[in-house]
């Protein structure tokens, strides 16, 4: 079985790098020559458009940056609908589930199946094989596509039958670790100019009750050395909150807390640090409290 995939940027690029290595038979697009390079290099063969590879592979993979280009590749013209080959397209893009039902209602009038499947884990834990794949959509197609999913996931999970829950369940992973973000920065900021060190603060919340991925992972590996390379542009996490909190608000659960993180990302944005690594966020809030999180 033939494999498509459209996207080969940071996080797609390793991902079909362990699709080849697992013997996948891949055919692959992209806009940038450098990225279909790399992967003809890998055996993939390079297709010239997204609706060549929906004629030459039965599944389809796409992973892009926004619910709009998503929308343009698989649905535009020259899209993945087009296909006359393709049967399942999995999205492993963050579009949210209103998009992920539009895309999947769209597709089905072409007899196509349509799985959501966000990833967690970052460009490291595409890099590593170690993704988190979140699977929403017909269990049938799920069963035949999970092999595939192991390629690049050690956690792969079918979450529902229903398009769209895979891209809430993401959406709430990536809300979670946004806000936690902001509000642990804020509390560590207030222990700096009460005279604690950072390195102190970090070190006893990561051995105790308030520890998370985020003291652990974002704050004491990376900011506290000055490192602002988590590997996530804040242009796409704030994409992510927005798409949460409106989702949330469609669905009669209003995000009173979140939604206030969410206004530091689009403060930091607003600064012209949309290219930049979602981790500058910290940054807004050390300017606000005229304090640094460092080491001593």
């Amino acid at each position: 079985m033939a494999i498509g995939f459209i996207g080969l940027g940071a996080m797609g690029a390793p991902m079909v790098r362990h699709l080849a290595k697992a013997g996948q038979d891949l055919r692959v697009f992209d806009t940038n020559p450098a990225a279909l390079d790399a992967a003809a290099a890998l055996g993939a063969t390079v297709c010239p458009s997204a609706a060549a590879v929906g004629h030459a592979a039965e599944v389809v993979l796409v992973c892009l940056p926004t619910p709009d280009i998503v929308r343009q590749v698989v649905l535009g013209p020259g899209g993945v609908i087009e296909g006359s080959k393709v049967r399942i397209c999995v999205d492993h893009s963050t579009t949210g589930p209103s998009a992920a039902r539009e895309i999947a209602d769209r597709l089905a009038g072409r007899g196509i199946t349509a799985l959501d499947a966000p990833l967690a884990g970052g460009v490291s834990g595409a890099q590593a094989g170690t993704l988190s794949v979140m699977v929403s959509g017909e269990t049938w197609a799920y069963e035949a596509l999970a092999p595939v999913f192991r390629s690049f996931g050690r956690h792969v999970v079918h979450v529902g039958t229903g398009v769209g829950q895979g891209q809430a369940l993401k959406l709430i992973n990536n809300m979670i670790v946004g806000a936690n973000l902001v509000a642990a920065s804020e509390a560590i900021l207030f222990g700096v100019r009460f005279g604690l060190s950072a390195d102190a603060i970090l070190d006893t919340l990561n051995a105790s009750t308030a520890r998370s991925f985020v003291t652990e992972s974002i704050l004491a590996d990376r900011v506290l050395d000055r490192r602002f390379d988590f590997g996530f542009r804040l242009e796409l996490m704030r994409k992510d909150l927005r798409l949460c909190v409106a989702e949330a608000e469609a669905a009669g659960a209003p995000m009173l807390v979140c939604a206030i993180a969410k206004q530091l990302y689009e403060l930091a944005h607003a600064h012209g640090d949309g290219h930049d690594d979602m981790t500058v966020v910290v940054k807004e809030l050390e300017r606000a409290a005229g304090a640094e999180i460092g080491r001593s």
